[in-house]
């Protein structure tokens, strides 16, 4: 497969050490966003770099931070909570992207500014009554399955739109726009139609009541394959090995929940 698609599930990632590193890393990874944003018609800045940080020690946090990470991914709610309290003395905007238990939404209400795996009423019902009892919002993107995996997390495509009527009735709840996890595969064809179902079904939210979406963005595409995803109408894409460099277990161990 060509470098154009992007799809490098296998490539061997450096691991950056340095602030130097991480600034090499974070240009490679800026240099293909502009590049497939440009086979599209895209602007740069239309599409959001989300940096995943999860299973990253803080002292390789704080040189990425150094190097312009302003904004970071995490999976786990304990691991994000236990990082932005070692590092409250840096101005890090966290953001949720893996599966929530309603017991621990009074963890993301603390220190998240943003939650992009809503996907059951029980967690956007417990989001909301502690991010009342905090006095404050939260943005949300609502994960959809496009894959049809039973691994994976988030709602059946058929079920997208009564939940989104559903969640209007939290306050504290901001719909930002739509995630999803694309099928693990090298296999292009496999893929780009997971981003196709996402940004279908936008559309037709968008069509028949706007207003359940707020800006409807699209976040989709990771280290392996967000040339696809920006493609395809991603607006933000979450990527970690590519910035941070290959972890120490494969990513099958990390399903569903990879970055």
């Amino acid at each position: 497969m060509g470098d154009d698609t992007g799809l490098s599930h296998d490539e061997q990632y450096s691991t950056a050490t340095t602030v130097e590193e991480f600034r090499n890393n974070i240009a490679d990874v800026e240099r293909r966003i502009a590049a497939a944003g440009e086979r599209v018609g895209r602007d740069r800045i239309e599409i959001e770099l989300l940096p995943v940080s999860k299973t990253v020690p803080q002292e390789r946090i704080r040189l990425a931070v150094a190097a312009g990470c302003a904004k970071l991914g995490e999976n786990k709610v304990q691991e994000a909570h236990r990082k932005s309290e070692e590092m409250v003395d840096l101005d890090i905007d966290w953001a949720v992207i893996g599966h929530l238990q309603s017991n621990k939404a009074k963890d993301v209400a603390k220190f998240a500014g943003e939650f992009q795996a809503l996907d059951r009423i029980k967690v956007a019902r417990a989001l909301d009554r502690r991010l009342q009892a905090e006095g404050r919002s939260l943005d949300v993107y609502v994960q959809v399955n496009t894959s049809s995996e039973d691994s994976k997390f988030g709602m059946p495509p058929e079920e997208l739109f009564g939940f989104l009527k559903d969640v209007r009735s939290f306050d504290s709840l901001k719909v930002q726009g739509l995630m999803t996890l694309a099928i693990f595969s090298s296999d292009i064809d496999r893929v780009r139609p997971c981003f196709q179902l996402l940004r279908s079904l936008r559309d037709q939210v968008h069509e028949t009541d706007p207003d359940l979406l707020g800006p409807g963005r699209l976040s989709m595409g990771m280290s392996g394959d967000f040339e696809v995803a920006i493609e395809e109408g991603a607006d933000c894409v979450r990527v970690g090995q590519a910035i941070f460099g290959k972890r120490a277990l494969p990513d099958s161990h990390y399903w569903p929940e990879a970055d």
